[in-house]
């Protein structure tokens, strides 16, 4: 007659429960850090572009009032100006009006993390 398995101790028990843990508290925070790294990368690109994208918009934009300034100068140079001056004042208004409610709005920075941890739970909960 075979005896039956034995079965681990208390502290076999309490040691890879705290490794199981463990490991779970450090695969979540690569996750934390794989997330800080994509979105600093995002913001960075991001910002790249925009910032070439303003400097020739504005480069753009200048030259096209000095054009429009010198095309209308004999007859009506003032109207062009105080059009042109009209026109980009209510458009940097508008964008940065935009830009605020944008900024108001909450980012995902760690949506996965709070995903995944929520899924941990749920789990342990079933597991009950």
């Amino acid at each position: 007659m075979t005896a039956p398995p034995k079965s681990p101790g208390l502290f076999a028990s309490t040691r890879q429960l705290l490794d199981t843990a463990l490991e779970c508290v450090q695969v979540r925070l690569a996750l934390i850090s794989n997330e800080v790294e994509q979105e600093k990368l995002r913001l960075f690109d991001g910002l790249l572009w925009a910032g070439l994208g303003l400097m020739l918009l504005s480069l753009g934009t200048l030259l096209l009032a000095a054009f429009l300034v010198v095309l209308f100068w004999d007859s009506h140079r003032l109207q062009a100006l105080g059009i042109l001056t009209v026109l980009f004042l209510g458009s940097g208004g508008g964008l940065l009006c935009v830009a605020q409610a944008r900024l108001r709005k909450p980012g995902g920075l760690f949506s996965g993390s709070a995903e995944e941890l929520l899924r941990d739970r749920i789990a342990l909960r079933e597991k009950e």
